[in-house]
């Protein structure tokens, strides 16, 4: 064997087969941007219910593995794994201690296929009904004053 191969072999067994685009994997749980189908950030994970655009995604790509943070606790991967359960996608939940994330879910293939847009935008807040009530009356009040506020 050359000494360049006894070496490589060496760091192979050390530190693993080496990974292109490190910091890009270090960013979406273990996979690359160019694989992925749909991602969330996790506070978009953290809300109350599931994103139904990412149940369609699951639907109309049944091949892919299910990427969770695993810095979020299990009360809000719950819902997402359940679904993935249902829809037999194998799903992982990814946890690097030396580097964190905002992303908190990904949908990915083991290939590239190039999703121009992967992200979902968030969701409004919820206005509770006896808010838009409140807000509903303060509105002419509000521009009353702006219309007669002294300059």
């Amino acid at each position: 064997m050359k000494r360049a191969n006894i070496e490589d072999y060496l760091e192979k067994g050390m530190y693993g087969t080496k990974q292109t685009k490190l910091e890009e994997r270090k960013k979406f749980l273990g996979t690359i941007r160019e694989r992925i189908v749909v991602a969330l950030t996790k506070s978009q994970v953290m809300e109350p219910s599931i994103y139904p655009e990412v149940e369609k995604m699951m639907n109309e790509h049944p091949k892919t593995t299910l990427l969770l943070n695993g810095e979020l606790g299990y009360s809000f991967l719950s819902d997402y794994i359940q679904k993935a359960r249902q829809k037999k996608i194998p799903f992982s939940i990814v946890k690097d201690k030396d580097h964190c994330t905002d992303i908190g879910l990904v949908l990915t293939y083991q290939h590239a296929i190039d999703k121009k847009d992967i992200y979902i935008k968030k969701r409004p807040p919820k206005i509770p009904e006896s808010q838009k009530k409140t807000k509903s009356k303060q509105a002419p009040l509000s521009l009353i004053k702006r219309i007669f506020k002294r300059n």
